[in-house]
């Protein structure tokens, strides 16, 4: 199971965390001392009706499921969409994700 960050978790994050960007996303990196991640997802109004971004907040967490266990854990990560992201595929978030979270250096065993 994910667990989800709360409102005070976020502004830490954003505060003190580390952050990578491309075109579809922003991720926010901040270790948070314990043995488990926690994770936020940011969608805008500016992407589009609450129908697109339902959708691409599903996009993100399943990519993220599908690859929990390649990262590190102890980590608190905010990601944030951008307006990219709504006409992307779930393959493109996923290999998006990917590659910023190898170069947080937060992935297992180096992996990119």
């Amino acid at each position: 199971m994910i667990q989800s960050l709360k409102n005070q978790q976020f502004l830490k994050v954003y505060a003190e965390g580390r952050s990578k960007a491309d075109a579809c996303i922003v991720l926010y990196c901040l270790e948070n001392g314990g043995d488990v991640n926690r994770l936020g997802i940011t969608v805008s109004k500016k992407i589009g009706n609450s129908v697109v971004r339902s959708r691409v907040k599903r996009i993100i967490k399943e990519a993220y499921r599908l690859n929990q266990r390649q990262f590190q854990e102890g980590y608190d990560f905010v990601i944030i969409a951008r307006k990219p992201s709504k006409d992307k595929k779930s393959t493109d978030m996923e290999r998006s994700l990917l590659r910023l979270a190898g170069k947080q250096r937060v992935l297992r065993n180096g992996n990119a």
